[in-house]
């Protein structure tokens, strides 16, 4: 038997199409026939169990191997096999519709799986890297083995080989610019990356191993060095396994597999569905405190045990998209692009399923253990808050377990916190008021303004916070949230108080310019106003939405885009009844505008906003004033 050919395409260029368009993925190749081998080896053990292969299968081992001096690739199953007839069938003739269209569709793409996935070229991603292929492959029946060999043009030799065991051998020679893959490391690289997970064993290249060797003729024990299978996959990971034969070592165990040099994670969601839809994976919560932008891309999406991608952002939430873990799905293809995972039915119902399970998961956690779950809460509190803003179903259900948390770090359900409040935070148009601290050290001295009040301060001082106190206002009713040194929030904590000025108007217009002639600076708008005598001397605030609008810009909210560019402006209050205000009256101008320079420059101490010369001013200026 010999014959010759063409390979049935309608375009003569479709190997120079392949070796171009999907060079950036060309390690993909490597993939793509291990998943042939494994699907013909899995297909073999198939036909053994239902009595239709009567013979041994025997090891069923798949080898991958180089050959540097050859430059060879081989990948070598003992599946079900090829007869001459299947080979044509399935390897000669590409079906694929508008081949004509292929080059100008195609020409631009960036995403190699995108045409492998649409024209079926799993098997031809081969020409990416080799300029000839052979295929060596011999039935489970009893007919003869074939070679299948093709230099990278349409043309094509089949006849028949001497290939006595049942299986396929696929053998790459590489073309000049693919040499790197003769490389051991390389391919392990591939192998580690594709090949990790999958259901048969895979063998790459040998491994040195001592054995012992009988005794010496002194009674020691002699050894001597072998070469063993090197397998290079765990064919029964954790996520195809039933939760209730697991334990939490092997779920801590498995996790370490994955992210070798991660801390332990918090909790882990083991999910497994099989309607209407299959899933099954394992997602882990891990601890990530606010560096949460460096920890992306860690979720791992596979199609039975084959990986495809960690870009999951489509199957996976967005809010989600910080957790750790596997998914496996047979419901998405091996050759997947993004413009698929976006449309899929299937992908959108596995991302609804996804946010149930963790909403379900969290809710039960909070239930079952809340000082558990509190003592977690600054790390799981990201997810919960990304979620609330995010997903509208997730809000729902998160109401119930989400939590505020005070600056005496105690924790709060919403409802449990307006029932504390309520009594005494409101305003004049009877809004409830929640004061927040963005930074505790940097705004103590507003913190303790406000309990002096017996006000109760939240902690909203994480990154996503900015964000989530937006959200919270919306969906909160009759709810005010004011940071503590805004400038709302002194008169909503003296609003009760009936405190008189020591001074006249006259003298109120004096101070005023007294402390506008030392500040100079046209984003200070000074007020004198009438505070308690234990007040501060003089404070710096700036509006609510101002701050607001910082705090976003701060993290890329585009805060400050909406301001226009414009400047940042501050309140100073000065407090008319403060013992340093009355001083500041009695002093000659040279002297009180001296001791008014120094008393705005503690309240910009105050707010971290002191720096540079004026910084180097204040702490001279200090120095002198305490030497007098």
């Amino acid at each position: 038997m010999k014959e010759k050919g063409k390979i049935s395409i309608t375009t003569e260029n479709i190997f120079p199409i392949i070796k171009k368009f999907l060079y950036s993925d060309h390690d993909i190749f490597l993939r793509e026939l291990i998943s042939n081998a494994v699907d013909a080896t899995q297909k073999i053990k198939q036909l053994s169990s239902l009595g239709e292969f009567k013979g041994e299968l025997g090891d069923l081992t798949i080898e991958v191997a180089v050959d540097k001096k050859k430059k060879t690739i081989s990948i070598t199953d003992k599946g079900i096999g090829m007869t001459g007839e299947e080979v044509k069938k399935y390897i000669n003739q590409i079906a694929f519709s508008g081949a004509t269209d292929f080059v100008e569709k195609f020409k631009d793409t960036k995403d190699a799986n995108d045409i492998i996935g649409k024209f079926g070229l799993g098997f031809y991603s081969s020409f990416m890297v080799a300029d000839n292929v052979d295929i060596l492959t011999k039935s489970y029946k009893d007919e003869p083995a074939v070679k299948w060999t093709c230099n990278g043009s349409t043309e094509f030799e089949i006849k028949e080989d001497k290939k006595k065991t049942r299986g396929t051998k696929v053998i790459l020679h590489l073309n000049k610019d693919s040499e790197e893959f003769i490389e051991d490391h390389r391919i392990q690289q591939i192998l580690d990356r594709y090949s990790k997970f999958l259901p048969v064993e895979i063998n790459f290249g040998k491994k040195d191993e001592s054995v012992e060797d009988g005794k010496d003729k002194d009674g020691k024990t002699k050894y001597k060095t072998i070469k063993v299978n090197n397998i290079i996959n765990n064919t029964e990971p954790l996520w195809t396994k039933s939760p209730s034969d697991l334990t939490d070592e092997d779920y801590l165990k498995f996790y370490k597999e994955l992210y070798p040099f991660s801390e332990d994670p918090l909790f882990w969601i083991h999910l497994n569905v099989d309607y209407p839809f299959n899933l099954t994976g394992v997602l882990y919560f891990p601890k990530i405190k606010n560096d949460f932008e460096l920890q992306k891309n860690k979720i791992q999406l596979y199609s039975r045990q084959v990986f495809i991608t960690d870009e999951v952002k489509d199957v996976v939430p967005e809010f989600l998209m910080l957790l750790h873990g596997v998914i496996d799905s047979p419901d998405i293809p091996l050759n997947v692009s993004r413009s698929f995972l976006q449309a899929d039915s299937s992908v959108k119902k596995i991302n609804t399923h996804i946010t149930k399970k963790v909403a379900d998961k969290l809710s039960e956690l909070f239930k079952k253990d809340r000082t558990s779950y509190e003592e977690k809460w600054d790390d799981i509190g990201i997810f919960v808050k990304y979620g609330m803003i995010s997903e509208e179903k997730f809000e729902e259900k998160a109401n119930k377990f989400a939590l505020l948390k005070n600056t005496e770090n105690k924790y709060f359900t919403f409802d449990e916190y307006r029932s504390k409040v309520e009594p005494n935070q409101t305003d004049k148009d009877k809004n409830v008021v929640y004061l927040y601290t963005t930074d505790p050290g940097k705004q103590h001295t507003y913190i303790e303004s406000a309990q002096n009040k017996d006000y109760d301060v939240l902690k909203m001082d994480v990154m996503i916070d900015s964000h989530f106190v937006n959200h919270l206002e919306q969906k909160l009713e009759k709810t005010q949230l004011k940071r503590v040194d805004s400038d709302t929030v002194d008169k909503m904590i003296n609003k009760d108080e009936k405190i008189e000025s020591v001074l006249t108007k006259d003298d109120e217009e004096k101070v005023k310019g007294v402390f506008e002639k030392a500040i100079e600076n046209t984003q200070m708008t000074v007020q004198v106003e009438s505070l308690s005598p234990g007040e501060m001397p003089v404070t710096i605030t700036m509006s609510e939405f101002m701050r607001r609008m910082k705090d976003m810009a701060a993290t890329g909210g585009g805060g400050m885009a909406m301001m226009g560019g414009m400047n940042d402006q501050y309140n100073v209050a000065i407090n008319a009844n403060h013992a340093m205000v009355s001083k500041i009256l009695k002093l000659d101008e040279g002297e009180g505008l001296k001791l008014a320079k120094q008393a705005y420059d503690l309240a910009m101490l105050s707010q971290n906003m002191l720096s540079g010369a004026d910084l180097t001013d204040f702490i001279k200026r200090s120095v002198t004033m305490a030497s007098e």
